[in-house]
C-alpha cells in the first residue's frame, strides 16, 4: 500500500512548514529515515526523513510551497520502479470538514502565524486570496499581499515595504524563508521591548592561562575548550545573582523563570539560528563545550530538533570570533536581555600604574528597560566580569 508523506508537527506552536527543497525526486528509490525533503518553520529548519523505503511516486507540494502540518505533500510507494512503468496520475487532496464554508470563512481559517502578520500590518485576510488547501491564507499570500500593497500616498522618501528602483544588472533574488522569519522577529522585538545597551572591558589572563592548560585534557574527552564555557558559566552567575535578567514580560506581570536556558546564536551560512542548552546552571564547564559543540555542529548540518531552538531564557551572541570590538544587538523575544562577546585580542592596558599587555573584550548587554534598570543591568555585567576576571579553577 503506497504510503502518505506528511508535513510534520515541529512542535506545538508551529501550525504550517514551508518546503524548501525536495532531496529525492519522483522515480527515485528512497530508503526509511533517509532524508527525503527539507522544511523551515517559525522555529527552526531540518531535514525529513522518509517514513518509509520505497518508490517515491508524487510531489504535491512544490519548493517554496507553505503547507499545513499533517497534510500529504508526497507519496511513496513500496513497490520498486521499473524503466516501463509510469508515475500514477495525481489524487487531489481533499480538504479536511472544518475547511468547508464560504471562501470567506475558508480564508479566515489561517494559523496563529498568518493571524499576527495580519494584524501587526493591520492587514484583513477576508482580502486576501489563499493558496492553501481550501483557500487557506499561508503566510506565503500574506508576505506577497503586504509587499505588493499599493501605498496610502507616496512616500517623500524611500520606506519600508515601497517599491525599489532597479538599474540594469542590478540582482533580484527572493529573500528565504528563514531570512524573511529573521527580519519579523527583529522588527517585533524592537517594537516590544524598550532596548538599552552597556558595555563593560574585561581582561580574559586568567581564562587564557586556564584554557592553555587544560584544552588538550577537554579535546581527549571530545570537547572544544573555547572561551564561550567560561562566558556562560559567567553569565549563569549573573543570572542567579539578578534573576530578573532572566524573565520574561506577560502583559502586565513579569515571569521569573526556574531554569536558565542558554541560547548560543550560530551563524549558518543561509541565516541565524539559536540552540538552547537547557539547564545551563546544571551543567560543568565539560558539559557546556560539550553541548555548545554538538548544537552548533546539529544546526549546521540542520539535524537540531525543535524543542532545541525554543525555551530559551537568555541569549549569548558571540561576533568577536570574526573581529568585531562589540555590538548592540537585538533581543530575542520574549526574553529581556542579550549578551554580545566582542574579540578577544591583546590590548595594553594599565594594571598598578603600569602598562601591560592583556587579552581583553568587550562585553556588551542588550536589555529591556521596561523591565531591567541601568544599574541592575550593570551590576549584572559586573558580576559577570568578576567571573571571568578570577575564574575558579576548581571548577574545571
Amino acid at each position: 500500500m503506497p504510503t502518505n508523506v506528511l508535513m510534520p508537527q515541529m512542535g506545538e506552536s508551529i501550525a504550517e512548514g514551508t518546503i524548501v527543497r525536495w532531496v529525492k525526486k519522483v522515480g527515485d528509490h528512497v530508503d526509511r529515515d533517509e532524508p527525503l525533503f527539507e522544511i523551515s518553520t517559525d522555529k527552526v529548519d531540518a531535514e525529513i526523513p522518509s517514513p518509509a523505503a520505497g518508490v517515491l511516486t508524487e510531489i504535491r507540494a512544490r519548493e517554496g510551497e507553505t503547507v499545513p502540518v499533517n497534510h500529504v505533500v508526497a507519496t511513496i510507494d513500496p513497490a520498486p520502479a521499473t524503466p516501463t512503468q509510469p508515475a500514477p496520475p495525481a489524487v487531489p487532496v481533499t480538504p479536511p470538514a472544518e475547511e468547508e464554508g464560504t471562501a470567506e470563512d475558508r480564508r479566515q481559517k489561517s494559523s496563529p502565524v498568518v493571524r499576527k502578520i495580519a494584524a501587526e500590518h493591520g492587514v484583513d485576510i477576508s482580502r486576501i486570496e489563499g493558496s492553501g488547501a481550501g483557500g487557506r491564507v499561508t503566510k506565503q499570500d500574506i508576505l506577497e499581499f503586504i509587499e505588493h500593497a499599493p501605498a496610502a500616498a507616496p512616500p517623500a522618501a524611500h520606506a519600508p515595504g515601497t517599491p525599489v528602483p532597479h538599474a540594469a544588472g542590478d540582482e533580484i533574488v527572493p529573500m528565504t524563508v528563514m531570512r524573511r522569519r529573521i527580519a519579523e522577529h527583529m522588527i517585533a522585538s524592537r517594537r516590544a521591548s524598550a532596548h538599552v545597551h552597556s558595555v563593560f572591558e574585561v581582561d580574559f589572563s586568567n581564562v587564557a592561562k586556564l584554557r592553555e592548560a587544560k584544552k588538550a585534557e577537554y579535546e581527549a574527552a571530545g570537547a572544544k575548550l573555547t572561551y564561550l564555557p567560561f562566558v556562560v558559566q559567567a553569565v549563569v552567575a549573573g543570572l542567579r545573582a539578578f534573576p530578573v535578567l532572566n524573565a520574561s514580560i506577560d502583559g502586565d506581570s513579569i515571569v521569573y523563570h526556574k531554569d536558565i536556558n542558554i541560547g548560543i546564536a550560530v551563524a549558518l551560512d543561509w541565516g541565524l539560528i539559536v540552540p538552547v542548552m537547557k539547564q545551563a546552571d546544571e551543567k560543568s564547564l565539560l558539559g557546556l563545550a560539550r553541548a555548545m559543540q554538538d548544537l552548533a555542529g546539529r544546526a549546521r548540518s540542520k539535524q537540531l530538533k525543535p524543542d532545541e531552538v525554543q525555551g530559551g531564557t537568555f541569549t549569548i551572541t558571540n561576533p568577536g570570533v570574526y573581529g568585531a570590538l562589540f555590538g548592540m544587538p537585538v533581543i530575542s523575544q520574549p526574553q529581556v536581555a542579550i549578551l554580545d562577546v566582542g574579540v578577544i585580542e591583546k590590548r595594553a592596558v594599565v594594571v598598578d600604574d603600569a602598562i601591560a599587555i592583556r587579552p581583553m573584550a568587550y562585553l556588551s548587554l542588550g536589555f529591556d528597560h521596561r523591565l531591567i534598570d541601568g544599574a541592575v543591568a550593570d551590576q549584572f555585567l559586573s558580576v559577570v566580569k568578576k567571573q571571568i576576571e578570577t575564574f575558579d579553577p576548581s571548577g574545571l
